[in-house]
């Protein structure tokens, strides 16, 4: 079975629900106490506590697991360990895909984040957000690549799925994935056409490099990519989830899809890449509370009924993997309740302001049984 594993971003907030740039101090704490887990191999990722662009950030991810349940404890201790070096500096871990609030976000000060911002302006100094990256095995670039050129139809839905930031600066904005349009505006971020194989795939890269407007491969921002540095496909589009079944859910989804690619081959009938990019935007506007673009036609559908054919698309992987009643399972929570987005807009009708909203998530994120 293909080994697979979550990586999530978290903002770092005070316990009153504000921005707090102290990752400094978080992996500070982290360095000196000995690890959660234990440590990765070399050429393992995963069972750590890591850096992101902004002082108000930190990272999370799991080692290989391949157990979806084995996946799940792995995220909730994550966050939990997490949220304890953060209390040690004064703060706490939300699971939000952006801050409510008005906020001047920090640098971290190291050379390259330096650079990023001088080179890209206001889109590198307003970039406080946060996602939740899959990791999924794979033999080569070559089957890598089947599996992005297969997955990629069907990434709108997993952002409908996650969508988990409708505030931006202090206001709502009528999105529920608000986070993905603020992370579009990076020269790469989005969806790709088809790569073919693993040298076409390389090739991009490449000329993306040459080109000079990035600095290195780490800022291939696809929303699904091959990993420079590990045998996976990353799945990169979905919101940050305030409920850590979601995350695992997501890494459920996309094992299955990774597996049906390989299982159906190579396929020539892809969505062009404006369709995508048209999908992709309608499923950060509404996200589960609206239509959503059905990748078996190009038409609009209720979400439920997309996701639906989602789960139907992948039902013999899930299967074969064991993963079936799981997947449903957290499926029906999502659907029921709705992603992190209708969470906070409820909260927000009951009455909730920016840092409440902050507050609340925080529980969500670490629940206050796993905090005792």
């Amino acid at each position: 079975m293909r080994t697979l594993g979550v990586e999530e971003e978290f903002l770092l907030v005070t316990p009153d629900g504000a921005p707090h740039a102290v990752s400094g101090a978080v992996l500070r704490f982290a360095s000196l106490d000995p690890p959660a887990v234990p440590a990765p191999g070399r050429d393992e990722p995963g069972g750590s506590i890591e850096k992101e662009f902004k002082q108000e950030q930190v990272e999370i991810s799991t080692r290989p697991r391949q157990s979806l349940t084995d996946l799940l404890a792995e995220v909730r201790a994550g966050r939990e360990v997490a949220d304890a070096y953060a209390r040690r500096a004064g703060a706490r871990i939300a699971a939000l895909g952006t801050a409510p609030q008005a906020v001047e976000s920090t640098v971290l000060a190291d050379r390259r984040a330096h650079e990023i911002r001088a080179r890209f302006g206001q889109t590198a100094r307003e970039q406080l957000t946060c996602g939740c990256h899959v990791h999924v095995e794979v033999a080569d670039d070559d089957e890598g690549v089947l599996v992005l050129d297969h997955l990629r139809a069907w990434t709108p839905v997993l952002l409908a799925l996650s969508a988990n930031s409708p505030s931006w600066q202090g206001r709502t904005t009528g999105y529920a994935s608000y986070r993905s349009q603020v992370w579009g505006r990076w020269p790469t971020a989005g969806p790709t056409a088809p790569f073919g194989d693993g040298a076409g795939y390389r090739r991009v890269v490449a000329d993306l490099l040459r080109s000079g407007t990035i600095l290195d491969d780490g800022m291939v921002y696809f929303d699904a990519r091959l990993s420079a540095h590990y045998p996976t496909v990353e799945v990169r589009v979905a919101d940050v989830c305030l409920d850590a079944g979601d995350a695992v859910l997501q890494a459920g989804l996309v094992r299955a899809l990774a597996e049906t690619a390989v299982r159906e081959g190579r396929r020539d009938d892809h969505p062009r890449t404006e369709l995508l990019r048209a999908a992709t935007w309608r499923a950060a506007r509404s996200g589960l509370s609206g239509d959503l673009v059905s990748p078996s036609d190009g038409l609009p559908r209720p979400a439920a009924d997309v996701v639906g054919e989602l789960l139907d698309h992948v039902h013999n992987a899930l299967v074969d993997a064991g993963d079936l009643e799981l997947v449903e399972r957290l499926l029906g929570h999502v659907l029921r309740r709705g992603n992190g987005a209708v969470e906070q807009l409820a909260w927000r009708a009951e009455g909730a302001q920016d840092d409440e909203v902050v507050r609340r998530a925080v529980d969500r994120t670490v629940p206050v049984a796993a905090q005792a």
